[in-house]
């Protein structure tokens, strides 16, 4: 047999298209199996100097990320239902949640970039649009317009938070967050219905406040004031015995009345940054002649 007549019979045998075996080789793959290849995680970093390319996720801090956005979303929905009380204690825990789940992975060195992102859209629904959503619902709904209105400032607010506390990272002082955190203005607004919403509180009066506490709320988040992150606290070394016995009596004091207390620390830490910005500003200032 001649040469080209070798060649004509292998080209006849292979798979129409005239594709080798070889060159399809997810061809007999199952469709859990393509599933998993086809929406597998890739990401690139730098280590040692080299890129890397590693596959998967890590599950110990996004499960800690994936509580967080549940309890978000409880909030929506407690929210929506009327029972106000659960969605302010359920943004509570997604700020433990979310508090936690950079610790972990900070701790069991399993920081990634894919971490990072769910972490800030687990945020935007848990510190954005769950408060904003249940302040409005609750009171902000009996002004009108202008409920509504104030209640988008403050989601678009933390929009920007985010995306701008994103860009930010590894740019600015650790010590400061540049512009309220937003799990604290979470925290500020939540504890305004919880306490405002035990004392029955429906007058035009607390309709305005509320409106007054979110709208301040968002503009907080994008300014540049600044406020302390705590992060430069060292918890890994030896304290004096009277913080431990501190700690104690603010966790008996907050059991008392919890909603009330909560406001009264996340309000502290509010005002902090307002307060803290107008001393400096007056220390800079040139003494009168």
């Amino acid at each position: 047999m001649s040469q080209d007549s070798r060649n004509t019979e292998q080209e006849s045998q292979r798979p129409e298209g005239g594709a080798s075996r070889e060159s399809a080789p997810h061809e007999d793959e199952d469709l859990a199996a393509a599933f998993l290849r086809e929406t597998e995680v890739i990401e690139e970093s730098i280590e040692d100097g080299r890129k890397v390319r590693r596959k998967g996720i890590y599950l110990l801090p996004n499960l800690f990320t994936t509580s967080a956005l549940f309890a978000g979303f409880f909030a929506v929905v407690a929210g929506i239902n009327g029972d106000f009380t659960a969605a302010a204690v359920a943004i509570f825990i997604a700020m433990v949640l979310d508090g936690l789940d950079g610790r972990v992975a900070r701790l069991t060195n399993t920081q990634s970039a894919f971490g990072a992102e769910y972490d800030s859209l687990s945020d935007m629904l848990s510190f954005g649009v769950a408060p904003a959503l249940v302040a409005f619902t609750w009171i902000l709904q009996d002004i009108g317009k202008t409920g509504w209105v104030v209640a988008f400032l403050y989601v678009a607010c933390a929009a920007l938070r985010l995306a701008r506390f994103n860009v930010q990272i590894g740019s600015v002082d650790k010590r400061w967050f540049i512009g309220l955190p937003s799990p604290s203005a979470a925290a500020l607004v939540a504890a305004c219905v919880w306490t405002f919403h035990s004392f029955d509180a429906e007058a035009l009066g607390f309709k305005l406040l509320m409106l007054l506490i979110v709208g301040a709320a968002g503009v907080l988040m994008v300014s540049n004031i600044r406020y302390y992150s705590f992060k430069d606290l060292d918890l890994k070394g030896p304290v004096p015995f009277v913080v431990l016995l501190a700690i104690v009596l603010a966790f008996v004091v907050i059991s008392v009345q919890p909603s009330v207390m909560l406001l009264a620390l996340f309000g502290t830490y509010v005002t902090s940054g307002p307060v803290l910005a107008v001393t400096r500003k007056l220390k800079r200032m040139p003494p009168a002649p």
